[in-house]
């Protein structure tokens, strides 16, 4: 971790202080491609990632995502800097605006998001807690689709669920990442 936080410091620290971060909306996943395309144009950009999991063929997949899709986070000097190249850059869609001013992202959430980094660089996504009680749906294994009661967690690793198979309430343990709300 402390690789991770030496990291997101310097990140911060090589941005001069006349710069403000804004928020660049992009084309359907186009995220990469603006990114790439603004830094080659020498602008400073910050595209947080995260690790997911995508349904496929009914099995749960690992997948590198755009933490927020379609936005990119872009820090531009408001003095000096030629804007006009950003609208017209591959993959961007437009710089969001409230009104005619473009949207100001604080620089407390740029360095939340740094601090939020796993040693890879992706998000770290809090683990879904359920409460007792809470209606929720098996989403995958061979109880795909059923739904039932969460109970509680037993450890780190399972948690107990109550469902009706066969007309009957069951208890079975699951691990938390296979389920959802109902």
């Amino acid at each position: 971790m402390a690789d991770n936080e030496s990291r997101n410091k310097s990140t911060l620290e090589r941005l001069p202080d006349n710069k403000k971060w804004y928020l660049i909306y992009t084309k359907p996943r186009g995220e990469r491609q603006a990114k790439e395309n603004l830094e080659r144009q020498g602008y400073f950009t910050y595209l947080p990632m995260a690790l997911r999991n995508r349904r496929r063929n009914s099995k749960s997949i690992p997948v590198v995502d755009p933490f927020f899709p379609r936005y990119l986070f872009i820090a531009l000097d408001t003095e000096t800097e030629n804007w006009a190249p950003i609208r017209s850059t591959l993959g961007v869609t437009s710089m969001v605006r409230f009104g005619q001013s473009p949207a100001r992202v604080p620089a407390d959430l740029i360095a939340f998001l740094l601090d939020r980094e796993d040693e890879r660089g992706h998000q770290v996504i809090p683990a879904k807690n359920f409460k007792p009680g809470e209606r929720i749906r098996i989403s995958e294994g061979p109880l795909t689709g059923y739904e039932g009661i969460y109970q509680t967690t037993n450890g780190m690793e399972r948690v107990t669920v109550l469902i009706k198979i066969l007309e009957k309430e069951r208890k079975i343990t699951i691990k938390p990442k296979f389920l959802e709300s109902a």
